[in-house]
């Protein structure tokens, strides 16, 4: 349950909701959260993040420390602050499930809400839509790489925060990673973990073949790090130890750490078949992206997983998303600004997903009541602040449905190098033609 988060919101949306609350401005306002563009390096994103938004919305409240502290700042009145003290978020959300490939401009959520509650609760919705979007993206970049192979996330060390490399593995995990090292992660989401040794266990050791012997000894279905000191001379360390043991010899793995890993993946492979060793794998790690991932796949590396760290865990090529979180209706009216660069669909939306022959071919971003050919995106996951059935998705089910609706895509989209042409969205135009009547409006005003 997500607590204790009633203060972590800008300044300014608690100095509009008061401004909001003496004007008794209490009409139904709709925020619509997307990204304004994809990056360079992006074809699409996986949209993530969604059910701790709604834990969030379910359980934000206000308590006595949290309005002492506000009456503290002496910009708040007393009517205000007991205002706070029985929020409750009441509003209604729409989104597209978690794991949804998503492109520039289309709604990921749309809130639809007094304006005063709508308004308080947008630096977390945008702090977490944004971080495990960009996450759940990376990974699934990662995975496209690996063609199959599986990915372990490994980054918990190096990224921002223990909250980030939290959600991260969550969001790892819908987008296709294999596993964490990230044992919190592992009983809070119930994610595979995985790990084994780092280098210190074999230099805490006198001898590489005494820390191999007692490791195994301990865990004899295990991964050995072999390149401490010598990659190679490792590897005929663990080939001894499978001598000795014979039959009791059950190590699954051996994990390369440096070097030139193609070569190295390769001498490491000879040795061990060589030695009747074929079930041993080969894990490689350190310092990898998906271009590096890429290149040894394409390579006929004999690698069987991949450990990726701080390039997956920081998102390192793509660490930001232009997205937003803008108000597109107010009282029944829609809304938008006209500052250049930074357009806002007025009103509530649909996004359809056109497909032919199972694969999608187009989306189409239209008025929420419009019927357009395609499959509706948008779901209703929360009425009156309370989820519903499509809110409450587990985090198999939601990587799952990842895994199908990437699938859906069209093959030069689902690609870790730029598509040509980019995926095709369009709006209808009858939202077009609603957009141009707000426009005109607000130009008259």
């Amino acid at each position: 349950m997500t607590t204790k988060l009633a203060l972590f919101t800008d300044l300014y949306e608690l100095t509009m909701a008061q401004a909001y609350f003496e004007e008794s401005m209490t009409d139904d306002a709709v925020f619509s959260l997307f990204v304004r563009r994809l990056p360079p390096c992006r074809n699409f994103l996986l949209a993530c993040g969604l059910d701790t938004v709604l834990d969030y919305l379910e359980n934000l409240r206000f308590d006595e420390e949290d309005l002492a502290y506000l009456a503290s700042l002496g910009k708040f009145s007393d009517r205000f602050l007991a205002q706070l003290r029985d929020f409750r978020f009441s509003g209604t959300v729409y989104a597209v499930p978690e794991g949804t490939p998503i492109f520039a401009d289309e709604p990921i959520l749309e809130i639809v809400a007094p304006i005063l509650e709508a308004q308080i609760i947008e630096t977390f919705i945008m702090n977490q839509m944004h971080v495990q979007t960009v996450l759940s993206s990376k990974a699934q970049r990662m995975v496209m790489a690996a063609e199959g192979r599986p990915v372990i996330d490994f980054g918990p060390r190096r990224m921002h925060g223990v909250d980030a490399a939290l959600k991260a593995a969550r969001a790892f995990y819908i987008g296709g990673v294999a596993a964490t090292s990230n044992v919190l992660a592992g009983k809070v989401y119930q994610v595979p973990v995985a790990g084994t040794m780092a280098h210190s266990y074999i230099q805490a050791h006198d001898d590489e073949r005494e820390a191999f012997r007692r490791f195994v000894q301990l865990y004899p279905d295990t991964v050995l790090l072999i390149d401490t000191y010598d990659t190679l001379q490792g590897v005929r360390r663990v080939i001894e130890l499978a001598n000795t043991l014979g039959d009791e010899f059950k190590v699954s793995g051996v994990r390369i750490d440096s070097g030139d890993l193609l070569s190295l993946s390769r001498e490491v492979r000879g040795l061990l078949d060589q030695a009747g060793l074929g079930n041993v794998e080969i894990i490689v790690s350190g310092g990898l992206d998906e271009d590096k991932v890429a290149q040894l796949v394409s390579s006929g590396a004999p690698i069987d997983g991949f450990g990726v760290g701080t390039s997956m865990g920081v998102s390192t090529d793509a660490p930001d998303l232009d997205i937003a979180y803008k108000l597109c209706e107010y009282a029944g009216r829609g809304r938008l600004k006209l500052s250049p660069g930074k357009p806002i669909l007025p009103g509530r939306k649909q996004v359809f997903r056109v497909s032919e022959h199972g694969k999608a071919t187009h989306d189409v971003v239209a008025q929420a009541d419009e019927e357009q050919p395609g499959q509706p995106l948008l779901e209703i996951v929360m009425r009156n602040g309370e989820r519903l059935a499509a809110g409450c998705v587990d985090i198999e089910t939601a990587r799952a449905y990842a895994g199908q609706q990437i699938a859906r895509l069209p093959d030069h989209v689902r690609v870790i190098t730029p598509a040509d042409p980019p995926y095709l969205v369009e709006v209808s135009p009858a939202l077009s033609r609603y957009q141009n009547e707000v426009e005109a409006g607000v130009r008259a005003m």
